[in-house]
């Protein structure tokens, strides 16, 4: 079951990564916002940088080597990819030692199957509406995207 919960997680940063390799340029700038709101290349930075946010607060040991994205700065797919892959190993490597440490993770008293579940629904949560932005705006993501990402048997 261990390896499972792991490899649960980096299914998910691989559905990311996924999406993130499928949007075009125009779709990374794109917003439903009327008042500045996120655009899907700020969303992606939001899920990064909340992953180190937790990070730095709760498993320290594990922040080194990661870099925050700059909300003002140019956010590339490249970019993105890089710090994904980054993050999703060190929340590889902090899944691991709460597996090590009986299921248990500081910061999160129900655990680390909870805690994955918690870091999975919001990722998702956000997944759909960067999904939904670029269909409404015009740059929908590929209809093979749309359908490849639930398929975690292949991913």
């Amino acid at each position: 079951m261990d390896n499972q919960i792991i490899e649960t997680w980096e299914i998910n940063n691989r559905v990311n990564i996924k999406l993130i390799e499928s949007i075009t340029e125009e779709g990374f700038n794109s917003t439903l916002s009327k008042r500045g709101g996120r655009t899907v290349a700020l969303q992606f930075a939001h899920l990064h940088n909340l992953r180190l946010w937790r990070l730095e607060k709760f498993a320290k040991e594990l922040l080194p080597g990661q870099t925050e994205i700059d909300r003002e700065g140019e956010i590339s797919k490249e970019l993105l990819i890089a710090r994904f892959q980054e993050s999703g190993r060190a929340y590889s490597l902090w899944f691991n030692k709460g597996i090590e440490y009986g299921y248990k993770i500081k910061g999160f008293k129900r655990g680390v199957i909870p805690m994955l579940g918690y870091f999975i629904s919001h990722e998702a949560h956000h997944r759909g509406n960067i999904i939904l932005t670029l269909k409404q705006t015009g740059n929908p993501a590929p209809k093979e995207i749309r359908d490849s990402i639930w398929a975690w048997n292949q991913i």
